[in-house]
């Protein structure tokens, strides 16, 4: 690993249970490609709004909590933002982490999967997908991207056998077609890695955030969905033989 790697930083902090296995450091790279009507985190949409940092200074404060990550069955999370923005810095923290002994998990919306490197998936013990709709003309219209790249990306991870935990965030009247999550269902179902689906429901706890930026959010009237919707869209992807969490 090259502690002298540069990045920017967006922030750090320990979560458990939602950003990879057991209690995991999580590192926020800054700057996304994609715009999503959804984002809940519009703060790191900008590289320049990061912090410089190394490698090394980023695994030198995770590693003050290795023992106790180690202990509570996690590991190390390279998020962001899209950390494949920064293929080499990234590269850096998943391959430092494994130095450390911690698992290894890169959070990505695939977008810019054709950057990640096989040194890089080498380092990487389990990938947070992103299929954020099935249909191309609805996706270019939910985040500003092509979801071509994404699906490539999962198919290079699925001959590589990289285990993939697949993200599918619920909105009311934009991602609740049963067409659209059948579609991603069965591209998922079809891969043989993906171990499990977080059906995540949409919510507006980021809206300050937009409003402190003057940027107007999107879905700011669109309500999340009910327990009914969501239980209907976990049932879709249950039906198609996947494990729903």
């Amino acid at each position: 690993m090259n502690a002298d790697v540069p990045g920017r930083l967006h922030s750090w902090d320990l979560s458990t249970g939602v950003d990879g296995p057991g209690t995991r450091f999580v590192a926020f790279l800054a700057g996304c490609p994609l715009r999503c009507l959804y984002c809940q985190n519009p703060d790191t949409w900008h590289m320049r709004d990061g912090e410089r940092t190394t490698a090394g200074a980023v695994l030198a404060t995770a590693s003050g909590f290795a023992g106790f990550v180690r202990t509570a069955g996690g590991g190390l999370t390279v998020s962001g933002g899209e950390p494949l923005l920064q293929p080499a810095f990234t590269r850096a923290l998943l391959r430092g982490a494994r130095e450390l002994g911690l698992h290894t998990a890169l959070d990505t919306s695939g977008a810019l999967g054709a950057r990640a490197d096989d040194a890089l998936l080498d380092a990487t013990d389990l990938v947070l997908l992103d299929i954020k709709s099935w249909d191309p003309a609805r996706y270019r219209r939910l985040t500003g991207g092509e979801i071509a790249p994404t699906l490539a990306f999962a198919r290079r991870l699925s001959l590589r056998g990289t285990a993939v935990w697949l993200r599918y965030v619920l909105v009311p009247g934009v991602t609740d077609d049963p067409g659209d999550v059948d579609g991603v269902a069965s591209f998922a179902a079809g891969l043989g890695n993906v171990e499990r689906v977080d059906v995540l429901p949409f919510h507006r706890l980021g809206a300050a955030k937009y409003d402190r930026l003057g940027i107007p959010f999107p879905l700011r009237d669109t309500a999340p969905p009910d327990a009914d919707l969501v239980e209907r869209v976990r049932d879709r992807f249950t039906s198609a033989g996947l494990a729903v969490c």
